[in-house]
């Protein structure tokens, strides 16, 4: 129980902080992020790297998106313009998972304080985004602390050799979790945890990099279910909106489980080399990344292909 207590405890200290943290960037940022939407998507690819940047800096996928969906409900964004920030939010999202897989642990506390101690109304807001960034690490050191005991349950263990041994069974539990949690950050987040831990020779990953890929693709079809949600009552252009969403996440999915042996080789390419337990974490964060650059380099040229397919799945009457 007090392990339970401890993973669930930390679980909800990072999905504060996340939440904390995002909507403290959105007040910081003020109108000067919707503008930034609004007039930056001349082209797909503006358009792309202005989603990137507009998540890079809220720290959440499924706000950024929430307010791309409410541009087009709107009509201050034509469709076209937002599947592209669309593709790029994918990739803004990523930033998360790269930043856990820094080791900052000994930077949390002063942090915290930091936070806590920006607390004029001219940097309230700033503070605010501090402190729960500060938060958000401080749930992802109890998630770890957490997992270390459970690692060693042979109950674990079993249910993690199951998932490493079948590719479907890892998507469903990585869309399950994220339908959930309704938050993709928070189940990569946990995943990079699981996977950090030993299995029974304590060398390796209890999961390793071929079994926490098929769970990071479910939790990228997981996400857009926010997406989704968020279109309802709010037009037919809004649907179609979270509806390339879910596509793009989708699409890319099903493509990355049928060559999954290759883009695991890729992420190992790509990734530092040492242990596997001190190296997971990152290969993890870059297959994340990897997968969603790959989706909208391979998406980006058939982006009116992406239009017209939402707008038949979506028809006028």
């Amino acid at each position: 129980m007090e392990m339970l207590f401890a993973l669930f405890g930390g679980l909800a200290m990072f999905l504060y902080g996340m939440d904390r943290m995002s909507r403290a960037l959105q007040r910081a940022a003020g109108d000067a992020m919707k503008r930034l939407l609004a007039r930056l998507t001349a082209t797909p690819l503006l358009g792309v790297l202005t989603g990137l940047a507009v998540t890079a800096v809220l720290q959440s996928s499924s706000a950024a998106t929430v307010i791309v969906i409410g541009f087009v409900s709107a009509g201050l964004l034509e469709l076209p313009r937002a599947v592209a920030v669309i593709y790029g939010i994918n990739i803004g999202t990523t930033m998360t998972a790269q930043l856990i897989a820094f080791d900052v642990q000994t930077l949390v506390y002063p942090v915290l304080f930091l936070g806590f101690a920006a607390r004029r109304p001219r940097w309230q807001a700033v503070g605010e985004a501090v402190f729960s960034f500060g938060l958000l690490f401080e749930g992802i050191d109890i998630l770890g602390r957490a997992l270390q005991p459970l690692a060693g349950q042979a109950v674990f263990l079993e249910w993690m050799t199951r998932v490493k041994e079948s590719p479907l069974l890892g998507i469903l539990l990585g869309l399950s979790m994220t339908m959930v949690v309704q938050s993709s950050s928070a189940t990569i987040a946990l995943l990079q945890n699981v996977a950090r831990q030993a299995g029974p020779d304590g060398i390796h990953s209890v999961l390793g990099l071929a079994g926490a890929v098929p769970v990071l693709l479910g939790d990228n079809i997981g996400t857009t279910v926010t997406a989704l949600l968020a279109c309802i009552g709010q037009g037919k252009n809004a649907a179609r909106a979270a509806l390339a969403h879910s596509c793009f996440n989708l699409s890319g999915s099903l493509l990355a489980a049928v060559l999954l042996p290759w883009f695991v080789r890729l992420v190992e390419f790509i990734s530092p080399k040492g242990p596997e337990l001190e190296v997971i974490s990152r290969q993890i964060a870059n297959a994340h990344t990897a997968f969603n650059v790959c989706c909208a380099l391979l998406w980006l040229p058939f982006l009116p292909w992406m239009v017209r397919l939402v707008c038949a799945l979506v028809p006028e009457e």
